[in-house]
């Protein structure tokens, strides 16, 4: 039991720090903006929740790695943590009213910030196939540009 719990130390501590740093960064937002969305209980019960959410994603995703169904052992994290969201969700409005106190540029924050951590671990590996990558931006950026457009001229026409 014990090396259970000292097993799960990193990631709960994980978790309660990206809901502090959503915290922190909903307060300056709020600071700087004073009518972004306040911060009141309603906020730290979102923040709770999103958390239960990612440590149940991540308990489902480690058990899941133990059946020795490649699907469901290859599935991500993120995956499990979006289907388990959904089905709390789905079955109350308190799990929707609760995330809804939260506000959301104040989650990706943390988000992108943790993204921008593991990208820099693999930075040589970065290095070699960015111009890789940049065609591929490239082509998606002027991909969606030329789609909002052909919509908005779409909707132009429409409504004369």
């Amino acid at each position: 039991m014990k090396q259970i719990l000292k097993s799960q130390v990193p990631v709960i501590s994980t978790i309660v720090l990206g809901a502090f740093l959503i915290l922190f960064t909903q307060a300056i937002k709020l600071l700087k903006n004073p009518e972004s969305t306040p911060i009141t209980k309603e906020t730290f019960y979102g923040l709770a929740v999103l958390a239960l959410f990612a440590y149940l994603g991540i308990l489902f995703s480690n058990l899941m790695k133990k059946t020795g169904i490649s699907i469901l052992a290859s599935f991500p994290v993120l995956g499990w943590v979006s289907i388990i969201s959904l089905i709390f969700c789905l079955l109350s409005d308190f799990f929707v009213k609760a995330i809804g106190g939260v506000d959301f540029l104040s989650i990706t924050t943390p988000v992108l910030a943790f993204a921008g951590i593991s990208v820099a671990d693999n930075l040589k590996d970065l290095s070699k196939n960015s111009w890789k990558y940049l065609i591929v931006a490239l082509f998606v950026f002027l991909g969606s540009y030329l789609l909002r457009v052909i919509l908005a001229q779409l909707g132009l026409m429409i409504s004369n």
